[in-house]
């Protein structure tokens, strides 16, 4: 996002994935910890996400995303934002975990450079199967400030091993399945927590929610929205 708050920390947008294994029996939560010297949240276990590039509004998907979770992407959002911000979850999935999310097919243009070690495993990128469950603006005053929404990924619908992390990058530390009933036992930011709950809420649901909803915190107020799409 271009605009910038008066503490004059730009806000931009992010995507994070949670990927969720083995929901209806235990559930299991993919989660690693980000470095001491991290400038944004270090120490803390968190989903492996990070911010829009310029580059993934160019990447093309597979398939887009769903219909309902675009439509909740697009409120209260610049336009033709949701493919961006998919294609961001996916890349920062492969990135920080080395998993794949993608089907098997060759790339129909050139492979943009941050994207080369994921083309050579063969599959192009697919949101068929994210849905966006939660949106939450970081509050004024904080290093950096992220419009992130986040998205919520069966470990079924991966294209690879999700016990694989070989490939991943050094971003993360300590990646693992976290038991769901299990996870705030870990050192987590606030946002992660709240995040947490909707995932406990609807573990067993797999529809796309009724709404999405949206923690901003602007600069005159914090809000908890609902985000039902046009």
């Amino acid at each position: 996002m271009a605009d910038a708050s008066p503490d004059k920390t730009a806000i931009r947008n992010a995507a994070t994935v949670i990927v969720l294994r083995d929901r209806q029996t235990t559930p299991h939560i993919l989660m690693g910890q980000r470095g001491a010297n991290a400038a944004f949240m270090p120490n803390k276990f968190v989903f492996p996400g990070g911010a829009v590039d310029a580059t993934d509004k160019t990447v093309p998907l597979a398939h887009p995303v769903p219909a309902p979770c675009a439509a909740r992407l697009a409120d209260d959002a610049p336009e033709n934002l949701a493919d961006a911000l998919a294609v961001a979850a996916i890349r920062e999935l492969w990135e920080e975990t080395g998993l794949v999310l993608g089907t098997p097919a060759p790339w129909a243009g050139p492979v943009p450079a941050d994207w080369q070690s994921f083309a050579a495993t063969g599959h192009v990128p697919t949101a068929a199967k994210l849905q966006f469950v939660f949106r939450a603006l970081t509050p004024p005053g904080r290093p950096r400030r992220f419009d992130a929404r986040f998205f919520l990924v069966d470990a079924a619908d991966l294209a690879s091993d999700p016990d694989d992390f070989s490939a991943a990058s050094d971003e993360l530390s300590h990646l693992q399945w976290v038991p769901l009933r299990e996870a705030r036992r870990f050192d987590m930011p606030f946002i992660t927590e709240v995040v947490l709950s909707e995932i406990e809420a609807r573990v067993q649901d797999t529809a796309a929610p009724a709404s999405v909803p949206f923690f901003k915190n602007n600069d005159e107020e914090s809000l908890f929205l609902r985000l039902r799409g046009a």
